[in-house]
C-alpha cells in the first residue's frame, strides 16, 4: 500500500511524505515512513490538511536521497492506493527523474470499495475507515493513510473471496472496466470462492439472490407504554408518553384524529406502541413525506420492533423504485463501453447478495447514471414468462405488504396507490405523519408535467426502431399533435390545449403500451382535466413544459376510502386563528388534541422591516437589493441557502453576484439541484441559490451552522391557469381563496422551507426573509403568529439583523 502527501493534488505537484505498508499472505509484515524537502514553501491549505510545516520539511531528505529505497522496497509487488491514479504517477514521475522506472501493476481500493461495498454514499478514505471500523487516527499523513489503506484492502479481499463464485465470475466480465489492473484481486478471491451457494442465497437464471426474510410468530406487547419502551432499551420522556395516551385515548373514536405535537419527542414511537397494541387483526399503515424519512424509519423504529417484538413490517414504494431483474439481466448481456456503466453492473451483482427489496434508493450514488437506472427500475409489470417470476423485487413488495402487520410508505405513493387500489387502506389503521405535507403532496399529485423537448426526443428514437405498422402509425400521429399544438404555442401564443386536441391524443395513447410513454399517458390520463403549455427559461437554455392539473385534490376526504382509523399527526396543524390543516383536507368532523410544545431554541426568524415594498420596486432594483443583502450575509462567512419563487430573478442576482466575484453555486446554472447540493455539502463555495425543490425536498444535514435567506414569501401566481381555476372553484362554494387556501398554503410553505434547516439535534439556523409585507400588510399579522408560535422571531433594520445572526451562530 502506498501513500503520498503532495504540495498539491496536481500532476506536477511535489512529494512531501511517504507511506509505504508491505502485505504478505493477508498480513502487514512491513512498514516504511519519510517525509521529503519539496524545497518550496507549503500553502496554507496543505499545512491545515496534513499538519506538516515547512519547518519540518528542512529538515527532510531530499527525495533523491529516498529513491533508491522507495523502490527497492515496492520495485516487485502490486502498487496498491485508494486513488491509485494520482499515488502511483506522482511517484513514477519522481522515481524516473532519478533513473528508477515503475512498472508495477496497480489496483484501486476506491473502485474496488465502490463494487463491494454498494450502498456506501461516500467512498473517501476517512468515511470507509469510519463505516468499517477500521484505525484512522492520523489522517492525511503518508503512513497512517497507508495502513488504513492496506486493512481496507485486507477488508475488501476477505469480503472478495466470501461471494459466490457464480456473483465473481459474472463480475469478471466487466472488470476490464476497472483502472489499471484492478482486476487482479478479483481473479484471486475467484479461486478461493466456495463452490456452493450458502442458505442465504438463491440463484435465478444466473444471477444470485439474497433469500427473503422469514415470517416472524409476533411476540405481546406490553399494555403499559413505559415497559415497551423499556423493553426497546429507550428513555421515558413525559412528553412522548402524552402523546401516547392521546393516541390510544382517540383509538374507539371513529372521526378522524388530528394530534399536534413539536418534533422531537419520539411521535413515531409515541403512535406504533398503543396502535400495536389496540389493533388486532388490522394493518397499521404509516405514511410519512419522503422516502428518506421511510427508509430511516425502517433502519431504526421498524427495525428495532421486529427484533425485539418479532413484529413484521414492510417499507411499500411505487415500482419504479425496484429493480426489474429482466432489464438488469438483459443489460448484463450486452456489451458497454462506457466505464461508469460497467461499474455499476458489477456493484449491482454485489447488491443482490445484500438486499431483501430490490430498492434502488439503497445505491446512493445511482444519481451519477441516471440514464441506466432510469432503464432497470421496475414498470409494475412482470410477465408469467418471466425468468425471474417467482423473486421479482416489486411482486415480492406486493405479497409482503399484504403479510405484514406494520406498512411504512410516504405520501405520493400513497394517493397514487389509494387511486389505483382503494382497498389498500380500507377499514385499516392509518397515519399520516408530517401530516401538512401531505397537503402540499396533494397539490402536486393534482398536477404532472413533461418536457417537450424530451418526449419529442423519445418519439423520434421510438419511431427509429419500431418495426410494428400500427404501433408506427400512432406514434407519427402522437408526434404530429404534439408538434402541431408546439407550433401553435411558439407562433400564436396559444398556451391552452383544446378539448379536441386532449380527446385525439388520448385515444393514440390508449392504443399504445410502450413503457418510454408511461409518464406522457400519465399527464393525458382521465382524472386530468386542464392541459397547457408553460415556458422556463435559464441561462443557457429554454423549456417548454406541457402540464395538466385536477381539481378533486381539495377534498382529500372524498378521496379517501373508509378506514378503521385515521391519524393525523404533525407538529403544525393549527395554521390560522380561521383555518387548519383539517379544514384544507377537507374534514368536517374530527377531533384535535395538542401536546404542549417549546418555542425552538436551534432556529430564529428575522424579517427584514427595511426591505422596501416589493409591489413598488422594479425588477432591477429588487434584484440589486437583494444581492446588495446576500453579499453583506456572505461577510459573516457561514454556509448559507437562498431561496427564490423566480427562476428569473435568481439567475439576474446569480449575475450580479458574478460581478461582485461572490463565489456561489445556482440550481440549473452551475449543476441540477442534486449536483449543486452536493457541491455545496463538500464545501466548493459558501452560498447556494435555489428554488423549487429546494423549498420543500432537500434537507440540510452536513451544515452545523447554516443562513437561510426567504426572498419572497411563496405565495402561488395568481396567473397561473391552476390557480385561477381554483380561486373560481372555491368562489362557487363560498370560499375566500385569499384567505382560505392561498394565505395557509403559504405559510406551509414557510414552515416547510424552514424544516429544511431543522435537521440534527445541534444544528443552528438563522433565517432572515427579505419580504417585507408580514409587517406591512393586514395578512401578515396572521403569518407573523403562526412562525412566531413556533420559532424565535424578530423584526428589525437589516444592518441590526446582521449583528444578530453573527452573535446567534457563535452559540
Amino acid at each position: 500500500m502506498v501513500d503520498l502527501e503532495a504540495t498539491s493534488a496536481s500532476s506536477s505537484a511535489s512529494i512531501i511524505q511517504v507511506g509505504i505498508v508491505i502485505i504478505e499472505n493477508n498480513r502487514i509484515v512491513q512498514t516504511y515512513a519519510t517525509d521529503v524537502n519539496p524545497h518550496e514553501k507549503l500553502s496554507q491549505a496543505i499545512v491545515s490538511l496534513t499538519g506538516i510545516t515547512d519547518s519540518r520539511l528542512q529538515k527532510a531528505p531530499d527525495f533523491s536521497e529516498v529513491a533508491a529505497d522507495i523502490y527497492e522496497l515496492i520495485a516487485d509487488s502490486i502498487f496498491v492506493a485508494h486513488n491509485v491514479k494520482f499515488d502511483a504517477n506522482l511517484l513514477a514521475e519522481h522515481l524516473f527523474l532519478e533513473g528508477y522506472e515503475l512498472l508495477n501493476p496497480r489496483v484501486d481500493t476506491v473502485e474496488l470499495a465502490q463494487i463491494f461495498y454498494p450502498t456506501f454514499e461516500k467512498y473517501s478514505l476517512g468515511n470507509l475507515t469510519e463505516l468499517l471500523g477500521i484505525e484512522l487516527s492520523d489522517a492525511h499523513t503518508a503512513i497512517a493513510d497507508a495502513k488504513a489503506t492496506a486493512e481496507l484492502f485486507l477488508k475488501l479481499k476477505k469480503k472478495m473471496a466470501a461471494l459466490p463464485r457464480i456473483t465473481l465470475e459474472k463480475i469478471l466480465v466487466f472488470s476490464d472496466s476497472l483502472l489499471y489492473e484492478s482486476r487482479l484481486p478479483i481473479e484471486e478471491a475467484l479461486e478461493l470462492a466456495p463452490l456452493h451457494l450458502s442458505e442465504d442465497y438463491q440463484e435465478a437464471a444466473g444471477l444470485v439472490l439474497r433469500k427473503e426474510e422469514p415470517v416472524l410468530h409476533e411476540r405481546c406487547l406490553s399494555q403499559d407504554f413505559a415497559a415497551n419502551i423499556a423493553l426497546l432499551n429507550l428513555e421515558d420522556r413525559a412528553k412522548q408518553l402524552d402523546f401516547a395516551n392521546l393516541v390510544a385515548k382517540r383509538f374507539d373514536d371513529p372521526r378522524a384524529s388530528f394530534i399536534e405535537a413539536q418534533s422531537g419527542i419520539g411521535k413515531t414511537y409515541g403512535y406504533l406502541l398503543p396502535l400495536l397494541n389496540n389493533a388486532k387483526t388490522e394493518q397499521i399503515i404509516v405514511s410519512v413525506p419522503t422516502k428518506v424519512l421511510q427508509d430511516q424509519i425502517m433502519a431504526n423504529e421498524a427495525k428495532a420492533l421486529r427484533n425485539i417484538f418479532h413484529i413484521n413490517c414492510h417499507s411499500l414504494k411505487s415500482p419504479k423504485n425496484y429493480l426489474k431483474l429482466d432489464s438488469f439481466y438483459e443489460s448484463l448481456a450486452r456489451s458497454d463501453d462506457n466505464r461508469l456503466l460497467n461499474r455499476y453492473k458489477m456493484q449491482l451483482l454485489v447488491w443482490l447478495l445484500e438486499t431483501r427489496t430490490g430498492d434502488l434508493d439503497e445505491i446512493r450514488q445511482k444519481q451519477r447514471y441516471a440514464a441506466y437506472f432510469d432503464e432497470i427500475k421496475h414498470d409494475g409489470r412482470l410477465s408469467r414468462h418471466s425468468l425471474f417470476y417467482d423473486c421479482d423485487f416489486w411482486q415480492r413488495s406486493y405479497q409482503k405488504a399484504q403479510n405484514s402487520r406494520l406498512i411504512i410508505t410516504n405520501h405520493a405513493y400513497l394517493l397514487t396507490r389509494i387511486e389505483d387500489d382503494q382497498a389498500f387502506v380500507e377499514n385499516q389503521i392509518l397515519v399520516i405523519d408530517e401530516a401538512q405535507k401531505l397537503f402540499l403532496t396533494l397539490e402536486q399529485f393534482s398536477q404532472q408535467q413533461i418536457n417537450m423537448t424530451k418526449i419529442l426526443q423519445t418519439l423520434s428514437q421510438l419511431l427509429e426502431k419500431s418495426r410494428d405498422i400500427l404501433e408506427k402509425r400512432l406514434l407519427e400521429s402522437i408526434q404530429f399533435e404534439l408538434n402541431h399544438l408546439l407550433t401553435l404555442f411558439y407562433k400564436r401564443r396559444r398556451k391552452q390545449l383544446k378539448d379536441e386536441d386532449v380527446s385525439r391524443l388520448r385515444q393514440n395513447l390508449k392504443e399504445i403500451d410502450l413503457p418510454e410513454l408511461a409518464d406522457l399517458k400519465q399527464l393525458f390520463a382521465d382524472s386530468f382535466s386542464d392541459f397547457w403549455f408553460e415556458e422556463e427559461v435559464s441561462p443557457d437554455h429554454r423549456i417548454v413544459l406541457l402540464k395538466s392539473v385536477r381539481l378533486d385534490f381539495t377534498d382529500f376526504t372524498s378521496f379517501l376510502p373508509p378506514t378503521k382509523k385515521t391519524y393525523l399527526v404533525s407538529a403544525t396543524l393549527r395554521i390560522s386563528p380561521q383555518v387548519s390543516l383539517a379544514n384544507l383536507l377537507g374534514f368536517a368532523t374530527f377531533s384535535f388534541d395538542s401536546v404542549p410544545g417549546d418555542t425552538s431554541k436551534q432556529q430564529a426568524i428575522w424579517i427584514d422591516d427595511s426591505m422596501p415594498d416589493i409591489a413598488e420596486l422594479t425588477d432591477t432594483e429588487y434584484e440589486r437589493l437583494l444581492a446588495e443583502r446576500l453579499l453583506a450575509l456572505a461577510e459573516l462567512e457561514q454556509p448559507m441557502l437562498a431561496l427564490f419563487n423566480s427562476r428569473k430573478t435568481m439567475f439576474a442576482v446569480s449575475e450580479r453576484l458574478d460581478e461582485a466575484q461572490l463565489a456561489h453555486l445556482a440550481q440549473d446554472k452551475n449543476g441540477t439541484p442534486f449536483n449543486v447540493k452536493r457541491r455545496f455539502d463538500r464545501g466548493e463555495a459558501n452560498l447556494l441559490l435555489g428554488t423549487g425543490s429546494f423549498w420543500e425536498g432537500v434537507d440540510f444535514v452536513e451544515q452545523e451552522r447554516l443562513i437561510e435567506v426567504i426572498t419572497r414569501l411563496p405565495f402561488d401566481n395568481p396567473e397561473n391557469i391552476f390557480i385561477k381555476k381554483l380561486n373560481r372553484r372555491l368562489r362557487q362554494e363560498g370560499k375566500n381563496p385569499f384567505y382560505d387556501y392561498a394565505l395557509p398554503s403559504t405559510i406551509l410553505r414557510l414552515r416547510q422551507a424552514i424544516g429544511r434547516t431543522k435537521r440534527k439535534s445541534r444544528q443552528l439556523s438563522a433565517i432572515i426573509i427579505l419580504d417585507s409585507r408580514i409587517m406591512r400588510k393586514r395578512y401578515g399579522k396572521t403569518i407573523y403568529d403562526a412562525l412566531s408560535a413556533q420559532f424565535p422571531l424578530v423584526n428589525q433594520k437589516f444592518q441590526n439583523i446582521l449583528d444578530d445572526i453573527a452573535h446567534f451562530l457563535m452559540f
